[in-house]
C-alpha cells in the first residue's frame, strides 16, 4: 500500500551523474577513447578446475577462454592478451559464483544509515554464520524501505575464495578493478552504486585525470548544447516583443472599428425585425375585405377579433359548416375551425357558430408589394 508520509529521497547528485552519462553519448566514439580510456571489462571467476574469462562491452558478453589452473593456462592467457586488441585496455572484474558468496537483505533503523559499514561488520555474527574478520562484505542500500527504516543488501565472501582467485588474476598479470557477486551483479556505468568486495589493500588506484578531462568535455558540450538552443529563442522573443507592440496598437483600432460594426449589426437587426412584423400579415383592412367577399348575404357577422395571427368571428348562417371549407379555400386564412358548438336561435332559426381561423399572407401580395 502506497504510504504518502514516506519522505522521498531525492538525490541531486546521482541525477546529475545519470544525466551526464547519457549526455555523454552525444560525444563522438573516438574522442571518447582518447579522454576515457575504457574498451571493456573482462570478467574473471573460478571453478573448481578452470579459469573462466569473459569479455563484456556495452553490454555484449562473450567466452574469452577457460584456463588451467597451471603454467600452460598463463601462457595461453599471454597469447591470447598479446592477440586482442581489446584486452590491453580493457578493465579486469572478479566475479564470485554462488558456491563462492551468499548475499542476504537486512532492514535498520535510519539512524545507522551514515554508519553502516561499521554497524553492519559489528554486527555481522548476528545476521549469518560468519564472523567480519572471516570474511570480505560489502553493501548496497535498496531503494524500498519502510518509514524509519533502510533496507541493505549484504554481500559476503569467505576471504580464502576471494584471496584465491585475486592472486590467481595477478598471476596472469591482471591489476581487478573490483569484485562482485554473480547472483547480484554490479552495473559497470555506474559508479556510484557500484559495490566493491575487494579489501582496501587490494584495490588499485584510479587515475582522476582522464575522468577529469571527460567530464570538462561533457560540460562543455552541455553549455554549447544550452547556448544552441537559448541564443536562438531569446532573438526570437526579442522579435516577438517587438511585433507585439504593433500587434497591440493595430488590436487598439480594430476593437473600436468591431464596436462600430456590431452597432451597425445590432440596429440594422432591430430595424429588420420591425419590418418583418409589419410585412408578416396582410392589413386589417384586406382581412375584412376578403371576409365580406367570402361569406354570402344569408350570414352575419356579430363579432370579430384579430390578435397574434388567429382571427374569430361570431354570427348566424343558415348552414355554418359550410363556412369551414368556404374560409379554407381562401389564400388569407387556413386551419378555419370551431371553438364552440354550433347552436340554432329559436327566433330566427339560424345556426350561431364561433369560428376561429389562421391568417396567413397572400402570396400575392407579398409579390406584388415587392414589384
Amino acid at each position: 500500500m502506497l504510504n504518502i508520509n514516506s519522505t522521498i529521497d531525492w538525490d541531486f547528485k546521482s541525477f546529475l551523474r545519470w544525466w551526464l552519462r547519457e549526455l555523454s553519448w552525444l560525444i563522438p566514439e573516438n574522442v571518447r577513447h582518447l579522454v576515457y580510456d575504457e574498451q571493456g571489462f573482462i570478467i574473471v571467476s573460478a571453478s573448481q578446475d578452470h579459469l573462466i574469462l569473459h569479455f563484456s562491452y556495452r553490454g555484449q558478453t562473450e567466452l574469452l577462454a577457460t584456463l588451467e589452473h597451471s603454467k600452460q593456462g598463463i601462457a595461453r592467457y599471454k597469447t591470447l592478451f598479446d592477440n586482442d586488441a581489446r584486452l590491453p585496455k580493457a578493465k579486469v572484474i572478479l566475479r564470485l559464483n554462488a558456491s563462492q558468496a551468499v548475499h542476504t537483505t537486512l532492514s535498520l533503523p535510519v539512524a545507522v544509515k551514515s554508519n553502516l559499514q561499521q554497524v553492519v561488520g559489528y554486527e555481522l555474527d548476528k545476521y549469518t554464520p560468519f564472523k567480519a574478520e572471516q570474511v570480505y562484505f560489502a553493501i548496497r542500500q535498496l531503494p524500498i524501505s519502510e518509514p524509519g527504516q533502510i533496507a541493505v543488501q549484504v554481500i559476503i565472501t569467505p576471504k580464502e575464495h576471494l584471496d584465491g582467485l585475486y592472486y590467481e588474476a595477478k598471476t596472469l598479470g591482471m591489476a581487478p578493478l573490483f569484485a562482485d557477486f554473480a547472483s547480484v551483479p554490479n552495473e559497470f556505468d555506474d559508479n556510484r552504486g557500484r559495490y566493491n568486495l575487494l579489501p582496501d589493500a587490494f584495490r588499485q588506484k584510479v587515475a582522476k585525470t582522464p575522468q577529469i578531462i571527460y567530464g570538462g568535455l561533457v560540460t562543455a558540450l552541455l553549455l554549447l548544447l544550452l547556448t544552441a538552443l537559448i541564443l536562438p529563442l531569446w532573438m526570437e522573443s526579442e522579435t516577438i516583443a517587438q511585433l507585439q507592440e504593433r500587434v497591440d496598437s493595430i488590436e487598439k483600432e480594430a476593437k473600436k472599428i468591431k464596436k462600430m460594426q456590431a452597432e451597425v449589426t445590432a440596429f440594422a437587426e432591430q430595424t429588420q425585425k420591425l419590418i418583418d412584423h409589419k410585412t408578416a400579415l396582410p392589413p386589417m383592412v384586406e382581412m375584412l375585405n376578403e371576409l365580406s367577399t367570402l361569406i354570402k348575404d344569408d350570414t352575419s357577422l356579430d363579432y370579430a377579433q384579430y390578435s397574434d395571427g388567429h382571427l374569430q368571428i361570431l354570427g348566424e348562417s343558415p348552414a355554418a359548416s359550410g363556412l369551414i371549407s368556404v374560409l379554407e379555400a381562401s389564400e388569407l386564412f387556413s386551419n378555419a375551425r370551431f371553438v364552440s358548438p354550433v347552436t340554432q336561435d329559436n327566433v330566427s332559426k339560424l345556426e350561431r357558430f364561433q369560428i376561429t381561423v389562421d391568417v396567413t399572407q397572400r402570396e400575392s401580395h407579398d409579390s406584388n408589394k415587392h414589384k
